[in-house]
């Protein structure tokens, strides 16, 4: 088999997810939103039209990470992959050669995207593995007789951590003079999951109705961790074929071979009674 055929078939999934990537890229226009003709602007109308800001703030790295530097990162990666391509089409064989050329460059221009989705993955498993605690937290605090803000507020100042950076958020909101429930409604829409949606019903429902908040917290936190146990017991039944297939690929015949070794340095004393 040629070598150029893995990597056309790896161009032709990446470009495909090339295509599907600047489809859904597609944010709404805001009528409010109007940028300069400067570079600037074209810059910052780009990286709405990529959704790039909503990826940054998942990400958590709207603050460190420019604008910018991510358009400036795609651009790179989609030239590092038309070099690529320039090198690898020829090898590709037919018609396969213009999928390596559009693949490749695609691919190239995701990287960046990929990236942040996946750290976009990894601080939405930090803050929902850190939202059981918080709900004890809130729990015990409306308990006292506390309210729900004055919770989020203790919360926040005394914890670290994605969760706690988006509470700081709520409470920065709601300091400002913004009503508890447009900051419930912005922190759902920033960290989006049932998980924080199910809190903050919770909140505006005690806050509206007067149901008892504690209870409901306390609910909830036991069903995240029961949810969370079985995700951690899922995933080592997954390990377990894993460590499995690693076993007999790697260590049998290693095994194997030193016994082969051994037969081979003594098969003279071995045979020699034949």
């Amino acid at each position: 088999m040629s070598p150029a055929a893995p990597l056309a078939a790896i161009a032709v999934l990446l470009g495909f997810a090339g295509a599907r990537e600047l489809l859904a890229g597609r944010a709404p226009s805001d009528g409010n939103s109007r940028f300069d003709f400067g570079a600037r602007g074209r810059s910052a109308a780009a990286a709405l039209k990529l959704g790039l800001p909503g990826r940054l703030a998942r990400a958590g790295l709207d603050s460190r990470l420019p604008l910018p530097a991510v358009l400036l990162a795609k651009l790179a990666g989609a030239a590092l992959g038309g070099v690529t391509a320039l090198i690898a089409a020829p090898a590709a064989p037919g018609r396969i050669a213009l999928l390596v050329a559009i693949g490749l460059p695609a691919a190239g221009f995701l990287v960046p995207d990929a990236l942040l989705e996946r750290e976009a993955r990894r601080r939405r498993r930090r803050l929902v593995g850190a939202l059981p605690d918080a709900l004890d937290l809130l729990a015990v605090s409306t308990t006292s007789g506390r309210s729900p803000a004055a919770g989020l507020a203790e919360i926040s100042r005394s914890g670290d951590g994605p969760l706690a950076d988006e509470l700081r958020m709520a409470v920065a909101e709601l300091s400002c003079g913004r009503p508890l429930s447009e900051a419930l409604r912005s922190l759902r829409t920033r960290v989006p999951g049932s998980e924080l949606a199910a809190l903050c019903a919770s909140i505006e429902r005690s806050r509206r109705f007067g149901s008892p908040l504690a209870d409901q917290l306390r609910r909830q936190s036991v069903a995240l961790r029961r949810d969370q146990r079985r995700a951690v017991e899922e995933r080592a039944a997954r390990a377990a074929p894993k460590i499995q297939l690693v076993v007999a690929l790697v260590l049998v015949p290693s095994v194997l071979l030193m016994i082969a070794a051994g037969l081979i340095a003594n098969a003279d004393t071995l045979l020699s009674g034949f």
